[in-house]
């Protein structure tokens, strides 16, 4: 294996996103998922700005402060920086992220993730997002790798099927306690003991 690819929402981060949903709802009770996903989709395609998209849900007044409210809200899983670290030991470690421009880099700098990665993907960015196969074949070509050389780590199983038809070896995140019949792991030390070992 010449390298590790991994998704960022519910993986890396806690959240798998349903942490924005929660916080549009406290202010927006009756909005409902697919009012959100309306113009989060759009921005995970760069087709809007974050502030965009809190505009058209409906939020007023400061757009940048309420957006840091929720970014500041999402927890980072602490046990990514070890296995980050020996992942770059050992191979090559890339970023598959279905994610608005401005939240992506937000986390990626507060965090400071970009080190440990030798290539990012970002769905706002490349305008193209998982499970697209584009989005993955781009990563393949950033890294130099064939699609059998890599593993790919995600906790949705959609995007896990688009990596596998690639040739890539496949692991389920399983952070939101899903039946999956491949292989799963629950934790970052988990991960290890499967892929470093």
């Amino acid at each position: 294996m010449k390298a590790i690819i991994l998704d960022m929402y519910g993986v890396i981060l806690k959240d798998p996103g349903e942490g924005f949903l929660a916080f549009v709802n406290k202010t927006f009770p009756s909005l409902t998922p697919a009012d959100i996903y309306e113009h989060w989709n759009k921005a995970d395609l760069g087709e809007l700005s974050s502030l965009e998209v809190f505009e058209r849900i409906g939020f007023r007044g400061d757009l940048a402060e309420t957006e840091k409210v929720y970014l500041d809200s999402v927890e980072l899983n602490e046990s990514f920086y070890d296995f980050a670290s020996k992942c770059r030991k050992s191979g090559k470690l890339a970023l598959i992220s279905n994610d608005l421009s401005e939240w992506s880099a937000y986390f990626r700098e507060k965090f400071k993730m970009n080190g440990y990665f030798d290539a990012i993907s970002v769905s706002g960015d490349l305008k193209m997002k998982k499970p697209d196969e584009r989005i993955f074949r781009y990563t393949l070509e950033k890294l130099g790798c064939l699609a059998e050389d890599c593993t790919y780590i995600d906790d949705r199983r959609y995007n896990l099927e688009a990596a596998g038809s690639l040739g890539m070896k496949t692991i389920l995140f399983n952070s939101r306690n899903v039946e999956y019949e491949g292989i799963s792991v629950k934790s970052f030390e988990e991960l290890e003991e499967i892929l470093l070992p």
